[in-house]
């Protein structure tokens, strides 16, 4: 993934070497912005017209981009936009949750092609196994020999345990026998990628939802439990060890003054642990609005809970880095969405931000789908996109080189 240049998104390279570089760079370009002419290619790439003339003619000849319709101005030949091609490049996305896993067939563009679910009680790695069998080759047997070329490779989103041989005997215990590298060499021998659950939600809101309007971000994703991610300079920043924007390790302060993590006191697992203390089933949390709704006098106490430990969250992460905008999405309905991201922005009004630049609170936009969405998107940044920070996603195992 270009580990040597870092740069940003908005300057290119006119020098021998760097096609790859430049490809990256205008595939991100039209990514974030859609379809562009080749002058505002050049103009925001920083690259010469005759550069980018050319790489755009590979582009296309490879179909990567497709050409739309001729725009006509006032003066001169009209300027013919170019977009990136949906079925250009096919990305395939598992997402391993403690609850259910989902396996998606994505487009280039973030189209879902179609996506297949295994709800379980226990995680365990056999029956996730199987599913991700069984579902290549129900996804993919539709496909066309030239879809299938065209397929880059499986990105895995799951809990950071899972990969934590130091952690797997206490919460994922008989995932600890388990060879992975073997196990998914043996079901396809397209390249892996492997990262963090609420670091894949993160990339899915940078590449296909509201990141493209912000430069610096920190991002809370509310799942079953709580994770984040950062963005930087308008791409994932993963850290030295795949491990930054673990923001539901951040440090807060228990209902006894007891030091608690940020995910003990803000997560769905709270909310269901309510609903069964009073004898609900919490997977109605699943039904969709309407049951949100119903089960306001439940969800309203946690709503404000969740939305106060954000709110104190976002102003330590602030402190470090002064991120422009703060944003938060999680499995649970828009409107919940947008209700947590209101509260959390009345009680940051409220805190003491002596030293701090206050960042904008926004609600993402890709929702209880990010995981999933974000572990296809990962083969698509490393083989693809343009990342001005190290990607330093988990190679579980590469046949194709």
């Amino acid at each position: 993934m270009d580990d040597g240049i870092v740069r940003s998104i908005s300057t290119g390279l006119s020098q021998k070497g760097v096609r790859d570089h430049n490809e990256r760079l205008l595939l991100s370009l039209l990514l974030r912005h859609g379809e562009l002419a080749g002058s505002d290619l050049a103009r925001l790439s920083g690259l010469s017209a005759p550069t980018v003339s050319g790489i755009l003619r590979r582009l296309e000849t490879e179909g990567l981009l497709s050409r739309r319709a001729p725009v006509r101005g006032r003066v001169g030949k009209p300027s013919v936009p170019m977009a990136l091609a949906p079925d250009g490049v096919l990305s395939l996305g598992l997402k391993i949750g403690r609850r259910s896993a989902e396996l998606l067939l994505m487009e280039f563009t973030g189209g879902m092609r179609r996506q297949l679910r295994l709800d379980y009680d226990v995680l365990r790695p056999g029956p996730v196994l199987d599913f991700l069998t069984e579902g290549l080759g129900d996804l993919c047997s539709d496909l066309s020999p030239a879809e299938a070329l065209r397929l880059c490779g499986l990105g895995i989103a799951a809990p950071f345990e899972i990969w934590n041989a130091s952690t797997l005997s206490l919460e994922f215990p008989e995932w600890s026998g388990t060879d992975l590298r073997a196990a998914l060499a043996d079901i396809t021998a397209l390249p892996v990628l492997a990262m963090n659950d609420a670091t894949a939600a993160c990339l899915a809101e940078q590449i296909y939802g509201r990141g493209k309007e912000f430069r610096d971000y920190a991002y809370f994703f509310v799942g079953s439990y709580l994770g984040g991610g950062i963005v930087l300079n308008h791409s994932l920043y993963e850290g030295h060890r795949g491990n930054a924007g673990a923001l539901g390790s951040l440090r807060t302060i228990g209902p006894n003054g007891e030091s608690r993590q940020l995910v003990d006191m803000a997560s769905l697992h709270l909310l269901q642990t309510r609903l069964r203390d009073v004898g609900l089933d919490p997977a109605r949390l699943s039904e969709g609005p309407k049951t949100w709704a119903a089960l306001a006098r439940h969800v309203e106490p946690w709503l404000g809970e969740t939305a106060q430990e954000l709110a104190k969250a976002s102003l330590s992460t602030c402190s470090v880095i002064d991120f422009e905008a703060i944003l938060i999405d999680g499995a649970f309905p828009e409107t919940i969405r947008h209700q947590l991201v209101e509260r959390v922005r009345r009680y940051l009004a409220t805190q003491d931000t002596r030293g701090l630049i206050v960042p904008r609170i926004e609600a993402g936009r890709v929702g209880g789908n990010a995981r999933t969405l974000g572990a296809a998107s990962g083969p698509i940044v490393a083989q693809y996109l343009l990342n001005t920070n190290t990607f330093h996603t988990t190679e579980i195992v590469d046949q194709a080189g």
